[in-house]
């Protein structure tokens, strides 16, 4: 008796499907998979086998072979532990409704028979939709998830016999259905504000000049400055994003199970902070199945790295193409998978080994501890960061100052303005904010007068500024002139923007 059952598995962040084949066939009892699978899910044949006895049904005692087709791409993870355990209950006689063949079935099987979530139910919902299948049989974990997808039916499951009686039509379970706007609205709150950061008004400044245009940024303080809690608070005043936005970085958080607690969508920005120690797969993605790494759960918002120079060299050049880019590609044997990038690089240092330059405590580093402290941070990837902002200590009246700065919605509103200026600058390019910008949209958009040009070449040759310094210089500047809402760029927009290199001065050390 043969079987043919609708499931679906993930390959990079999006799905394909899979049809799951079960044949019983006489002779010796034996159950076999093929088509490639991983180690999960072969051991699908135990969960299987415990659940269908544990829930009443007899396991046939026949040969059982179960294929998954296409059967040249690799099968991995759990979730086709619910489509083979119904491919043969079907095979078996004990589901005889030909609306089986409706569904794409997917699931993870305890032992007793009940229904575990799995990952990636967002994209599966998407493919199914793009195949023109419109109905989805999965853990009810997954539900809501899934029913973000529109003209899809999400029939959510608690344990196989309640899957066996729905196809057997003779139970009824109401397909899940949600209000995307009012998901998308209830999860759209941070837990953090900008008011809540005391002083630091400059840095705060440089922030939103940096989230405005889309600029990495480097804070260079001593410990205890501020600089991790500011760098926290920087998705509050972000945009808010857009429902394509946060499908995309929803699919990515769902293929790596991170979404927990029934969770429908990610609707605020992403902020990742992984550890100095990490390795260059776990930032940029990879395995022997590629998985996606740091820098694409940080897609559409914030990758923070706090002590920059203690990271690996390999690491940070590691992130010199995905800054540039927008996307990484891992390359396998197998074949190459393509994960967004798109995030906004926030880092944090000292400003010299012991941390105490530029503090209350005395600083015992000389000048060539500091500049070989200095130089693990390679010139390529310094040439990404747009902004360098000193971070000082607070002082005591700073402190104790009860009456708080502006609230991140404040500060939103005017970066989402700026943001739109630039939107309708571009909008017939590929590019969306300032910081992407090429030498021929920097000599297009950021033509600036005679006074600005002397205080740039007074900068240069008096300050010491590097030429790399000179672009950067002149698109922080376009991003100011976009905060007050100007067409050309002034004077005093280059002189702010030449106040955020200061690590490209000769006499920083």
């Amino acid at each position: 008796m043969l079987s043919k059952i609708l499931s679906s598995s993930i390959y990079g962040i999006d799905a394909y499907m899979v049809e799951v084949e079960v044949d019983l066939s006489t002779g010796l009892f034996g159950f076999f998979t093929v088509g490639l699978p991983d180690a999960a899910v072969k051991e699908s044949r135990d969960r299987v086998m415990s659940a269908i006895k544990n829930t009443g049904f007899d396991f046939p005692q026949k040969r059982v072979t179960v294929n998954l087709a296409p059967a040249d791409i690799k099968k991995e993870g759990s979730s086709f532990d619910l489509p083979i355990a119904v491919g043969i209950l079907n095979a078996s006689g004990f589901i005889k409704s030909d609306k089986i063949k409706e569904f794409i079935i997917l699931g993870e099987l305890s032992l007793d028979g009940r229904i575990k979530p799995v990952k990636g139910a967002l994209p599966i919902a998407v493919s199914a939709k793009a195949n023109n299948i419109n109905a989805i049989i999965l853990p009810s974990d997954n539900a809501k998830e899934a029913a973000v997808v529109e003209g899809i039916s999400v029939y959510p499951v608690e344990n196989l016999p309640q899957v066996v009686e729905f196809l057997n039509d003779n139970i009824k379970i109401i397909p899940l259905s949600i209000d995307i706007e009012k998901v998308f609205e209830e999860y759209r709150n941070y837990d953090v504000d900008f008011s809540e950061v005391k002083g630091q008004y400059h840095v705060k400044r440089a922030l939103e000049v940096a989230a405005a245009g889309g600029h990495n940024i480097i804070m260079i303080g001593p410990p205890g400055a501020g600089k991790s809690m500011l760098a926290k608070r920087i998705p509050t005043i972000l945009p808010n994003m857009t429902l394509d936005e946060s499908i995309e970085t929803t699919k990515i958080h769902s293929i790596m199970g991170l979404l927990g607690d029934g969770k429908a969508l990610v609707s605020t920005r992403s902020y990742r902070s992984p550890h100095a120690g990490i390795s260059d797969a776990g930032l940029i993605g990879g395995g022997n199945f590629p998985m996606p790494g740091e820098i694409s759960l940080a897609n559409n918002g914030i990758l923070f790295l706090d002590e920059l120079p203690e990271f690996r060299r390999n690491v940070l050049e590691a992130l010199r193409q995905p800054l540039e880019d927008g996307k990484v590609t891992i390359s396998r044997a197998s074949g190459s998978l393509t994960f967004p990038a798109n995030f906004m690089l926030v880092s944090a240092m000292n400003p010299c080994p012991c941390g105490n330059r530029g503090s209350h405590k005395e600083c015992t580093c000389t000048p060539l501890q500091i500049r070989k402290y200095l130089s693990r941070i390679s010139g390529p990837l310094m040439d990404r960061i747009d902004i360098h902002v000193d971070v000082p200590s607070l002082k005591f009246r700073e402190l104790s100052d009860e009456t708080g700065g502006e609230k991140s919605e404040v500060i939103r509103m005017r970066i989402k303005m700026a943001r739109d200026i630039q939107i309708e600058r571009f909008k017939k390019s590929k590019i969306y904010c300032n910081a992407q910008m090429g030498a021929k949209y920097v000599k297009k958009f950021c033509q600036i007068g005679n006074e600005s040009k002397n205080l740039l070449e007074l900068a240069i040759n008096k300050m010491g500024l590097s030429a790399r310094a000179y672009d950067r210089i002149l698109k922080v500047s376009r991003t100011i002139a976009d905060l007050e809402g100007v067409e050309n760029i002034k004077p005093e927009h280059i002189s702010e923007a030449i106040q955020y290199r200061s690590l490209d001065r000769e006499n920083y050390i």
